[in-house]
């Protein structure tokens, strides 16, 4: 069953990409038995207890951080301009409110700015199109220097969506931010607490990798993957719900049905072995799963199945309504179907499922 608590802590946690602080603390809150570290770009690696070593490494993946803002200047009337961290479409922006963070940790509510239709010209309500130029951060202050010297706020702040995690028992829903992918990281930490035990009795040595900065490039998992070295990986993600835009037969995440499997994406060609291997996983378990082929999007498989001599990642997806916005929603149920396909594919590896997988046997 889904830890709701640990998707509460996490997707409240202050992470802009770049800024992933506050995350780590609650991924190491949540991994009580296993080995962590961190380096120096705010990348975290669990591990089991007493891992023996001599296995194929299979890594874990899921990145900390979410789309947040930067303040790029601050205007003699108090204003702030900012620039993105990660991408969002600018019209989903206007009349939200905001925590800056300042360097002596300080966090302080503020608005983006909308224009009052009584300002606006005909032309202008008619016109959607807007930059990120036309959008400042009000935090309630009249000058520059209320800003700087009253408030703290220094350019380079970072800026995340001021949202409050709420969980709905009765229907199983979530409703919060990042979503993208705070939920993948509660999966790496249900996938390793439900296997460590018998961690042992695993033919592959099981690594957690919790990579920031996805979101403005996957450069966490560029150096995730050249330190765990993995033979095997699942990426984990809160991939963008689209049953609210496209018809049943065409939607391919819809929320309630089950882990998405991504077989494509801009960003990775996916192992059809490996696809194959979790479909068969899926109807022997009773597990849900649908298939998807995206035509845009990445993920962190596009840097760790590049590295060394290539790596065979299943890309798991739990369909995430409104990901790159203030609001998201997704279903309780579709988390466990994503820690349930993720834990029986581990559970049911042996050298010769490695191996065919690997493509080792094809000469």
């Amino acid at each position: 069953m889904a830890d709701i608590n640990i998707i509460k802590d996490l997707s409240n946690a202050f992470g802009p990409s770049g800024f992933e602080e506050e995350v780590l603390k609650e991924v190491k809150k949540h991994c009580e038995g296993l080995e962590l570290k961190n380096d120096a770009m705010n990348n975290v690696y669990a591990s089991m207890p007493g891992k023996k070593g001599g296995r194929p490494v299979f890594m874990l993946d899921a990145h900390t951080d979410e789309c947040g803002f930067m303040v790029q200047a601050i205007q003699e009337n108090g204003l702030l301009s900012i620039i993105t961290l990660g991408g969002f479409h600018m019209t989903s922006l206007p009349a939200h409110t905001v925590i800056v963070r300042t360097a002596s940790g300080r966090k302080i509510k503020g608005i983006t700015t909308s224009k009052p239709v009584h300002f606006m010209t005909a032309a202008q309500k008619a016109d959607n199109s807007l930059a990120i130029e036309d959008i400042l951060v009000d935090v309630g202050a009249v000058s520059r220097d209320e800003v700087v010297n009253e408030l703290g706020i220094q350019v380079g702040d970072p800026i995340m969506p001021d949202v409050t995690f709420e969980y709905d028992e009765e229907r199983g829903l979530c409703m919060g931010k990042a979503f993208d992918n705070r939920l993948g990281c509660m999966c790496i930490i249900e996938t390793m607490q439900a296997l460590k035990e018998e961690s042992d009795q695993l033919a592959v040595d099981v690594v957690g990798a919790f990579a920031s900065q996805e979101e403005v490039g996957m450069r966490g998992a560029t150096v995730t993957a050249q330190q765990v070295k993995p033979d095997m990986a699942i990426v984990f993600e809160g991939s963008p719900a689209d049953d609210s835009y496209f018809r049943v037969g065409i939607a391919q995440c819809c929320m309630r049905g089950g882990v998405q499997i991504r077989h494509m994406d801009n960003s990775y060609v996916s192992n059809p072995v490996f696809i194959e291997y979790a479909h068969e996983i899926g109807k022997k378990y009773g597990i849900k799963y649908q298939d998807a082929v995206r035509r845009g999007g990445s993920t962190d498989a596009g840097k760790i199945s590049l590295t060394n001599q290539a790596v065979p990642v299943l890309v798991l997806g739990i369909p995430s309504r409104y990901v790159h916005s203030h609001y998201n929603f997704c279903s309780k149920e579709d988390i466990e179907s994503t820690v349930k396909m993720a834990v029986e594919v581990i559970r049911g590896l042996n050298p010769e499922k490695i191996a065919h997988i690997m493509r080792q046997d094809l000469l």
